[in-house]
């Protein structure tokens, strides 16, 4: 693919507009959480599906529904809980007596945007029913397979500190996870903010900003995007260490029982393009790497008991590969 700086540059610029408009259209619902917002329309860019994790009451739902008004779009939300049956997604064959033949009725899963909240309170035979629909596009009822409408995007959310009830994700479905961010409490003064617009106005309105053909737009601009060579072997680096057990003499690879697959390379190379787009730039920088490499690894790294019974976080453990790997 051809570069051209000076083209992309102007187009970077001329497609940041309506970028930050859906922001500031966010915004008027969700007070703060910029690395959430920015998270999760990056995932939408990067044609992924992203996983948000904190404790409840801090607008984790909220902020799925506002993207999906701004958006034109359509949203569905599904309530995951332990007596869910894959049916309840996908949908089913209905008799019907005037005819003697069996029609489908698609579930919730037939639409470009779908809220699965808290998603690890549903058994394995749902997540199973779940991952076909995220890593395939598609969903069968049946005998017979149907395609999801385009764009497909699955914005699941769980509570990372409620164990009762709850059923640990399979690795396989966490890996088809794009991002996992991590959502904290707000400060005060956002607090304060949260508290008055509540107290006004529980609905808030948006305007719809961002229409399908635009996203269209914005993905091919971001192909356009200039990675170097150099920014490419640090990508798979930093993921290529995290699996290096028995050749590794770095110190923190003994806190690794599996490191990431390469899944988690072209993640972040396609992270690291959108991020560079987010600042006006038309090529990739180190930085750009560092920002998206915690949401991109924090659920393709996983500890052993020795990490735990230390208190480390999957956190602590990249930031160590990050100081660990020279930068180009």
């Amino acid at each position: 693919m051809s570069f051209d700086k000076n083209k992309i540059d102007e187009g970077i610029k001329t497609a940041q507009l309506p970028f930050m408009k859906c922001l500031e259209e966010i915004g008027k619902r969700v007070v703060g959480q910029k690395n959430v917002l920015e998270g999760m329309l990056m995932g939408i860019l990067a044609g992924g599906h992203v996983l948000l994790e904190g404790v409840p009451g801090l607008a984790k739902t909220l902020a799925v529904k506002t993207i999906s008004d701004v958006f034109t779009a359509s949203f569905k939300r599904i309530q995951f809980t332990p007596d869910l049956l894959p049916a309840d997604l996908t949908g089913t064959m209905v008799y019907r007596p005037q005819t003697g033949e069996f029609i489908p009725k698609k579930g919730p899963l037939f639409a470009n945007i779908v809220l699965a909240d808290e998603i690890n309170r549903a058994p394995a035979k749902v997540q199973s029913a779940l991952l076909e629909a995220m890593e395939e596009k598609q969903v069968t009822i049946g005998e017979q397979t149907f395609p999801l409408p385009k764009p497909f995007f699955v914005l699941a959310t769980q509570n990372p500190i409620e164990q009762e009830g709850t059923y640990p994700l399979p690795e396989a479905e966490l890996d088809r996870f794009i991002l996992k961010i991590s959502i904290h409490y707000p400060n005060f003064q956002e607090e304060v903010e949260i508290v008055k617009r509540i107290g006004i106005d529980r609905d808030i309105p948006v305007n719809k900003i961002m229409e399908q053909e635009s996203i269209i737009k914005l993905k091919n601009l971001i192909d356009s995007i200039k990675v170097d060579e150099r920014i490419i072997e640090y990508i798979v680096a930093l993921v290529a260490i995290s699996r290096e057990k028995a050749r590794s003499k770095a110190p923190f690879v003994r806190y690794i029982e599996y490191g990431a697959s390469p899944r988690a390379s072209i993640y972040i190379y396609r992270c690291a393009k959108i991020y560079a787009f987010l600042n006006g730039r038309a090529f990739v920088i180190p930085e750009d790497i560092k920002a998206v490499a915690y949401p991109v690894l924090r659920h393709r790294i996983i500890l052993n008991y020795e990490a735990e019974s230390e208190g480390l976080t999957t956190d602590n453990v990249i930031s160590e590969i990050l100081n660990f790997v020279n930068v180009p």
